[in-house]
């Protein structure tokens, strides 16, 4: 029998962070030990879903609120929505304006599917989140990375942003704090791009999901809070990372805009949103106590993630051969690996030849982008110190192997 056709599309999907996994199957039938530092699991290391959220789930289960809710999202939970960016990130948005999603990467991808049709070109942050990347392909986009600066604590590049705008760009995506980098944009910054984008009548797609968990008080500003009227927003934030919900898939997408300017986006949108029918209805009824509910723990998992944080910084710039910038948000290090092109052909055969000697995974930077990416790896810290310790000699110890 012949094998079924399969699209190109399909084929060429990629997720560097869950395909690296691939290489650990001899390993674990093998019953080895893995360091699994490639995935931003929260709830997989010791940080557990807060109580009265895994209540507020049981309880909307027992109260047999297990049927299919409207497609935009439950009433409250918007609401809760707009209270939680009016809290935390001062914005003042409506409910009509917010669309709940299963998870930021099915908001992304609704994004994208609206905005991109056969050469249009979307321009991220390199490096990015993997899924910009492949959605943009996906719809027949071109994805076209922006620089941002290693040596400025991976700040963007705003001329080479101005450089890359053409006619064919759609949307200029802004990932802060950022994912895989740890930096955290500065509000100067951040308006330089949105000046751009309202000069060329850009819309701006802010991907928001870490604004909770920046380690210095006054560093994050919401990039919707700081843009004028002039420059439409799109948001998209969840609850995987403050609230500990990774395997829940519960996000969301609001509209920041003068008029009616995104509209038409929007309801592109919320069509996608009645094809997939609804978010799973019991999560969202958590999420509503997720939001206003007890946010002390919040406070904690960041003052927590701040010492690893500082751990994982000063002992991989103690490895020769590796040095790193301090992330000043979420839970990555993406740390220069100096001989991939001389030791290791590519940050791929790094990790891998890591993996199988020492069992320690990590993902490949250019996986998160083939350009700015390359060279270097991308790492969580969540893990406790001791595990971090033990994970970090292994890799010290490959490092000063002979080839």
């Amino acid at each position: 029998m012949t094998h079924v056709k399969v699209t190109a599309r399909a084929m060429n999907v990629e997720y560097a962070i869950r395909d690296v996994i691939t290489y650990t199957d001899q390993l674990v039938r093998e019953g080895k030990k893995i360091y699994y530092l490639n995935i931003g699991d929260p709830p997989a290391f010791d940080f557990p879903t807060p109580p009265h959220i895994k209540q507020a789930l049981c309880k909307a289960i027992g109260e047999d609120d297990n049927h299919y809710s409207p497609s935009e999202g439950i009433p409250e939970l918007r609401q809760a929505i707009v209270d939680k960016e009016k809290r935390v990130n001062k914005l003042n948005l409506d409910p009509e304006n917010v669309l709940v999603t299963e998870g930021v990467s099915e908001g992304i991808q609704m994004v994208l599917a609206t905005l991109v049709e056969r050469g249009d070109e979307i321009l991220f942050p390199g490096p990015t989140y993997p899924p910009y990347i492949s959605y943009t392909k996906f719809f027949n986009g071109t994805p076209i990375a922006y620089r941002t600066i290693e040596e400025e604590r991976w700040q963007p590049d705003v001329d080479d942003l101005r450089s890359k705008i053409t006619k064919k760009t759609r949307a200029i995506v802004i990932t802060n704090p950022n994912n895989p980098t740890g930096a955290v944009y500065g509000k100067k910054v951040v308006k330089q791009m949105l000046d751009l984008a309202a000069e060329h009548n850009l819309p701006v797609v802010s991907d928001e999901i870490y604004d909770q968990l920046a380690y210095a008080d006054d560093d994050f500003a919401s990039t919707a809070y700081l843009a004028s009227d002039d420059t439409p927003v799109i948001g998209l934030n969840g609850f995987s990372k403050a609230y500990q919900m990774t395997g829940w898939r519960l996000g969301y997408i609001y509209f920041k805009a003068k008029g009616n300017e995104l509209d038409d986006v929007k309801h592109g949108i919320l069509q996608e949103c009645r094809i997939r029918l609804c978010a799973n209805t019991p999560v969202q009824k958590a999420g509503v106590a997720a939001l206003n509910g007890p946010q002390d723990h919040i406070r904690t998992v960041v003052e927590k993630l701040k010492q690893r944080r500082d751990y994982a910084w000063k002992r991989l710039n103690e490895i020769e051969g590796i040095s790193c910038t301090k992330p000043e948000g979420a839970f990555y290090i993406f740390p220069k690996i100096h001989e991939v092109g001389k030791r290791w052909k590519t940050d791929l055969d790094f990790v891998v030849a890591l993996l199988r000697q020492t069992c320690v995974l990590v993902v490949h930077g250019s996986g998160f982008d083939p350009v700015y990416g390359a060279g270097h790896v991308r790492a969580v810290f969540l893990p406790p110190i001791e595990t971090l310790e033990e994970a970090f000699n292994a890799l010290e110890r490959f490092m000063k192997k002979k080839r």
